[in-house]
């Protein structure tokens, strides 16, 4: 009976850890010699760590040889260049050393990472895609090809790695399941750029030629693996530690909903992994030899299999031998393709059971026995095999506390036929400092860490413990590799699921809602769902998935709750709005930096529900800020959702930061964001987020009340528009709006051409010179009164009531000329210029600061009478308006915006490139 030492406790038992860096004990490696170091990886095997798989003190169990080389090659420990032909290689993982850093390898070899997990958390893979100098996490190779990558973390793997893939994920909030307060580093290794500087020794620990250093992916620390364990283990969120929403303070008790489902991510419609998208047949590459194909003379491939669901689903691993290989070559060669550094003596290959040997028994059962390619009889060997653990009459099993608060990680016992779940709880308790009195609050729960989902459950008292480790190695053998047993409280938890309904009809009574969802508070169109019940809240979210109300589908989210009493008083964290299709798809790229960068539960996809869920998230953190990632009218959005909420809010101003993402981006470039994102580091864009300046800008009100549209050319009118309209920047009636309808349904026909800010303004361009000659006389099919007086219009063919100065991208219409007639225009003044335009050679003057508009009139109060059908927008968004009247009127509290500091942010964090990578440009349309 053994117990490990929980890391932070004050010793390992058994002997103390050696200091951090200090020279640890290593084999003589001769030519051709293998060497094991480090435990077995049984379930749970070695001390635990924190974070993704931690470096630490105990032997990280690789099997090093040593190997001539015969290209050049870097070290995975120093990332020096390994001078010579030897090198030392595991032959499991890929690692590569020089022969003199062995001894300081402290990075554990894939066959144990699962192990050496603390808190198992799956990973969420998005589409295929080219990610350039990025490494494989499971088999340290470069992905040359296109790999798949986590929304969440860094972490970067093959398709066909993905099974072997540790649930390392970011902790990211609470779920019931070993919660704590103290926050730790996540280390991820091989996301460095090659000027990465150590944070303890200062010397140079990334490389772009092999997976090296390990960088904190919450604080964005970088070290060595070495140096890493002498840094204190807490992490502090670093720069941005104001901005982000702590894990602690989120809970989300998920039990079935997958990672995807918890953090709004869309689900890839690409196969799964080694779902037979790799070949034909549903072959799957070897993974330390991923060149699967005609094998050379005297060499064989042979398809392994590792259970029972492996044969079913067609998946296996490709291995390649000499014809003439010996049992044991070809035993240990199966074994690392499936990542397993047991001892082979426990395991034997069997023949795979073919068609026509399905009622030969002796042939279906075969153990590989010979080397020669043809067996007794003349018959040809096998190519299929199937890797099965011989049977066990005992095993060693680490069982794991579910509370964080004890003095080891794990305790080993020994199971016997005679062991069930009841008798292993009885006897693990006393050894974790329970009473084994009390053994009927304690149950035994089975953990499979799948990379994709982390699967829980609880064993029935009386289940035989030996036989379902039989029964799990017989399905899978990478399964028990990643299987852990956990002794926890046996308590009734009471779940609190919310879940938000979208795309519902607006406006609607309290009781037309009900009348849609049977119980349900309503709000603008969504609902949110609180259920106390997990099988009830997957029931409802997948009916709410499938159904559609008034034709229009209904979206379905899980929403996380904050814990807003456990934040810190300095915590201001970010809410984050992002549009996937604005500035040229960049949307999509910026969503998954700031996923990386902040809790993923701050982060939200504006195509996917809207800004409600994430206010109604929010709506009790006492003081928070918001980031919009779009165009004018992305902001705009945003900004009348607030207004709508802001009742509802404990903080009932948050200031609104704005990174443009559209073509025109007005506003952006008043409160200093610039003309349009270009592919800044996205650090530092949160980093001008903390510094900005907060500012008060003027919202405004536009009451639409159309008359019936007359018949004839009148009845071109659209259908009728919202009644109220909310205003930020700009209102423009005749030619201004005219052109933007233009380029409205352009876009609408062929969104994929309008993936540049560049073409968008050439469409613009085209469109203008279309109307050139075209004359409406707006004078005479309007009339305009500014606080109830008349106002006489000259002969223009636009009006636009301006609130910023920058329209039209960034052009200033009222102009900077002195007017004793007028005040000095500013956004929180409580006024709108009115301004009018001739035509479009006026328009391209303005743009062209060559002229400026036509001065009208100031005021708060407007009153506009519309003769006929006429075109209108609001901040970028146009329509054609029936005959009637537009009022104009102040919208109650100005809001809160955040102005770029003309300084630049103080520099802190990791370079760009240790941050956010680059990712493929997905499709899709601006805003």
């Amino acid at each position: 009976m053994e117990a490990a030492a929980e890391p932070g406790a004050r010793g390992w038992l058994g002997g103390g850890s050696p200091r951090p860096g200090s020279p640890t004990s290593s084999p003589e490696l001769g030519a051709g010699s293998r060497s094991r170091s480090g435990p077995g990886s049984g379930p749970g095997s070695g001390p635990e760590r924190s974070g993704a798989r931690t470096p630490g003190p105990a032997a990280p169990s690789h099997s090093f040889r040593k190997v001539t080389l015969t290209k050049p090659t870097f070290c995975h420990l120093c990332s020096d260049f390994i001078w010579g032909l030897a090198g030392i290689l595991c032959d499991v993982c890929n690692f590569m050393s020089h022969e003199k850093c062995l001894k300081h390898v402290k990075t554990p070899c894939t066959s144990v990472a699962p192990s050496l997990v603390r808190v198992p958390v799956a990973h969420c893979f998005g589409p295929r895609g080219l990610y350039k100098r990025r490494f494989c996490s499971v088999c340290r190779k470069g992905l040359e090809a296109p790999g798949l990558r986590c929304e969440v973390c860094e972490l970067h793997v093959h398709p066909d790695c993905v099974p072997f893939a540790c649930s390392d994920c970011r902790q990211c909030h609470q779920d019931g399941h070993r919660d704590h307060d103290a926050h730790l580093h996540h280390w991820r290794e091989g996301t460095l750029p090659s000027g990465a500087r150590c944070e303890l020794c200062r010397k140079t620990c990334g490389s772009s030629d092999v997976p090296a250093g390990v960088r904190c992916e919450w604080c964005g620390i970088q070290a060595h693996s070495v140096c890493s364990a002498a840094l204190a283990p807490e992490c502090t969120f670093g720069r941005l530690r104001t901005l982000v929403l702590p894990p602690a303070c989120v809970r989300l008790l998920s039990r079935n909903f997958s990672k995807m489902h918890c953090f709004r991510i869309p689900e890839s419609a690409a196969p799964e992994p080694g779902d037979g998208e790799d070949s034909a047949d549903g072959s799957v590459p070897a993974g330390p030899g991923r060149e699967v194909g005609t094998p050379e003379s005297g060499k064989q491939t042979l398809k392994i299999f590792d259970g029972s669901d492996a044969m079913q689903r067609n998946h296996f691993r490709a291995v390649t031998v000499p014809r003439l290989a010996r049992s044991q070559e070809v035993l240990e060669a199966a074994l690392r393709a499936y990542y397993i550094s047991e001892d082979p003596q426990g395991f034997q290959l069997q023949a795979l059971p073919t068609p026509v040997q399905l009622g030969d028994t002796a042939a279906a059962g075969r153990v590989w026995s010979a080397g020669p390619a043809e067996e007794e009889g003349g018959r040809a060997a096998p190519e299929a095999w199937v890797l099965r653990a011989l049977p066990r009459t005992q095993e060693i099993l680490k069982i794991y506390p579910a509370w964080l608060k004890v003095g080891v990680a794990y305790v080993s016992i020994r199971v016997t036929p005679q062991s069930t779940a009841r008798s292993v709880v009885l006897e693990v308790l006393p050894l974790l400092g329970q009473q084994a009195e009390g053994v009927e609050g304690f149950q035994l729960v089975e953990v499979l860490m799948g990379s994709r989902q982390v699967q829980r459950t609880v064993l029935a008292d009386e289940e035989p413990l030996l036989d379902r480790l039989r029964e799990i190695r017989q399905t899978s053998l990478r399964q028990m590799s990643q299987t852990r047993f956990y002794v926890a409280e046996t308590r009734v938890l009471a779940p609190r699921i919310s879940l938000f309904v979208g795309g519902l009809p607006p406006g609607l009574s309290h009781q037309e809602y009900r009348s849609l969802l049977d119980e349900a508070v309503a709000s603008k169109g969504a609902v949110v769902l609180d259920v106390a019940c997990f099988a009830e809240a997957e029931r409802l979210y997948m009916l709410i998935r499938d159904t559609a109300v008034r034709g229009r589908p209904l979206t379905a989210l899980v929403l996380p709750e904050v814990l807003h009493t456990k934040l810190a008083p300095d915590c201001r964290p970010l809410l984050v709005f992002v549009n996937p299709r604005s500035g040229g798809l960049k949307g999509r790229d910026l969503l998954c930096s700031f996923r990386k960068l902040l809790n993923p539960h701050q982060v939200f996809e504006l195509t996917n529900g809207g800004p409600l869920p994430g206010f109604h998230m929010f709506s009790r953190v006492p003081c928070f800020r918001v980031l919009v990632c779009g165009g004018d009218g992305t902001v705009g959005w945003v900004l009348a959702a607030l207004e709508d909420l802001r009742h509802h809010l404990a903080c009932p101003e948050p200031a609104v930061a704005i990174l443009p993402l559209g073509t025109g981006n007005d506003l952006g470039r008043v409160l200093r964001w610039g003309a349009g994102y270009s592919g800044e580091d996205p650090f530092s864009v949160l980093l001008s987020v903390d510094e900005a300046d907060a500012v008060l800008v003027d919202r405004w009100t536009i009451l639409l009340d159309a008359h019936e549209p007359a018949c004839g050319e009148d009845s071109e009118a659209d259908a009728e528009p919202p009644k109220i309209v909310q205003m930020s920047n700009y209102c423009g009636i005749g030619i201004d709006a005219e052109l933007s309808l233009d380029f409205h349904q352009a876009r609408e026909e062929e969104p994929g051409k309008f993936t540049s800010r560049f073409h968008n303004k050439g469409v613009y361009v085209r469109v203008g010179l279309q109307k050139i000659s075209h004359s409406r006389s707006l004078h005479r099919a309007l009339r305009l009164q500014v606080e109830q007086q008349e106002v006489e219009l000259p002969s223009i063919e636009g009006l636009i009531f301006i609130n910023i100065p920058s329209w039209g991208s960034g052009a200033d219409l009222w102009g900077s000329d002195s007017d004793s007639r007028f005040e000095k225009p500013r956004m929180d003044d409580g006024l709108l210029e009115v301004v009018g335009v001739t035509g479009v050679v006026h328009m391209g003057q303005v743009q062209s600061g060559l002229r400026s508009g036509i001065r009208i009139a100031q005021g708060s109060y407007f009153r506009v009478t519309l003769l006929k059908a006429t075109p209108v927008q609001v901040d970028g968004e146009p329509w054609v308006q029936a005959p009637g009247h537009l009022i104009i009127s102040a919208a109650g509290p100005k809001v809160h915006m955040l102005r770029k500091a003309k300084q630049k942010p103080r520099k802190a964090g990791p370079p760009k490139d240790a941050r956010a990578d680059g990712a493929p440009t997905p499709e899709g349309d601006p805003k």
